[in-house]
């Protein structure tokens, strides 16, 4: 019997999009996007922040120091940030999952401006009774220790925990750590794996 559920956060939860990113914050740098994806992302300046090894203040220096000019840094936490959509029919089936007795657990590779953006956009991030989070961690998927801080706040067998990741290479290591895991690639299908593993849910569950 499944106890707690373990989530992503983002394309399960919230949908994102870093190309969007590094266009706001080049056109806060008057730099091309291209240029901004090599220096934060390809460098592994983006990985340094979502392990928590720089914060906002550090990863503003160093960017104003690589694209030579000054940005205020609320602006850059918003370009950082406003990369969203909430994936509304995801509500309902957490709900649902509370509703149970389910423990809820996020796992993700994310940052502080991520998060803060998150919270003060939506309240999906309340559902959960633990987040476990990379920059707080000090490690990414598909690291094993971030997994191992999951194994820690999820309060059961890994065996009754079903996690679900769009990227099929952390799912695998979900699995290599003991959890019942699957890929996700929309609603319906996590709804269908559900019942697959035994989860009997309402008959009014909505999916948008």
């Amino acid at each position: 019997m499944l106890k707690t559920f373990l989530f992503d956060l983002g394309n399960v939860l919230v949908f994102f999009c870093h190309d969007r990113m590094c266009r706001q914050i080049g056109e806060l740098f008057g730099r091309p996007a291209e240029e901004v994806r090599q220096q934060l992302m390809a460098s592994g300046l983006q990985w340094d922040y979502e392990r928590g090894r720089i914060d906002e203040p550090v990863l503003q220096s160093r960017l104003e120091e690589l694209f030579g000019s000054r940005v205020s840094l609320p602006a850059l936490k918003l370009a950082i940030a406003d990369i969203f959509v909430l994936n509304q029919s995801m509500l309902p089936v957490l709900d649902e999952l509370k509703r149970q007795g389910g423990r809820l657990v996020l796992l993700s590779n994310t940052c502080r401006s991520h998060i803060e953006f998150i919270r003060s956009r939506w309240d999906v991030l309340d559902r959960f009774d633990h987040l476990v989070l990379s920059y707080e961690v000090g490690a990414v998927k598909p690291e094993e220790a971030i997994y191992h801080a999951a194994l820690q706040a999820i309060e059961c067998a890994p065996g009754e925990t079903l996690y679900t990741d769009d990227i099929e290479p952390y799912v695998e290591q979900g699995r290599a750590v003991g959890l019942q895991a699957v890929q996700f690639t929309g609603t319906a299908q996590y709804l269908r794996d559900l019942r697959r593993f035994g989860v009997e849910l309402s008959e009014d569950l909505a999916v948008c």
